[in-house]
């Protein structure tokens, strides 16, 4: 379980693409959430098969075992993706539960197309301010990976 995130949650676009708006995360602290993402076992990078242009795409094989629901675009092996830095922000999918954990502590949002086209677990992770949410975002991240290359 996750613990409550501090302070008043960001802006959030109502269209599509669904976007960060405020409270971004330092250029730094994203470098180095994609760095910890890309030393996961068998992660590739590429741009996202699916979000805004300069968004980088996590993927990885997947195994045959896991669900479809663990990807935000099956085809392509995308798990999460971490928006261009203007935003800082990062889908992910998660189990459902586990996205109802997220928002109920503050972390993130559901995507509005979350169990209409997208996976139901599809959720924005808000983008860390400081080097404690990174380790918490960062694990976020993993999970949806543990679940994507099960």
């Amino acid at each position: 379980m996750l613990p409550a995130r501090r302070g008043d949650r960001p802006r959030v676009s109502s269209s599509i693409p669904q976007q960060q708006e405020s409270d971004g995360a330092p250029a730094e602290l994203q470098e180095e959430l994609f760095a910890r993402t890309v030393a996961l076992p068998g992660v590739r990078t590429g741009p996202s098969a699916i979000s805004v242009p300069g968004a980088r795409g996590f993927h990885v094989a997947s195994s045959g075992r896991a669900p479809a629901d663990a990807f935000i675009v099956p085809s392509a092996g995308e798990f999460a993706h971490l928006h261009p830095g203007y935003d800082g922000s990062l889908h992910v999918a998660l189990p459902p539960a586990l996205v109802a954990d997220l928002i109920g502590k503050g972390w993130g949002v559901a995507h509005p197309l979350a169990g209409v086209r997208l996976t139901p677990g599809m959720a924005m992770v808000f983008g860390p301010r400081d080097a404690a949410e990174l380790d918490i975002v960062a694990a976020i991240v993993a999970t949806s990976h543990a679940w994507a290359a099960a």
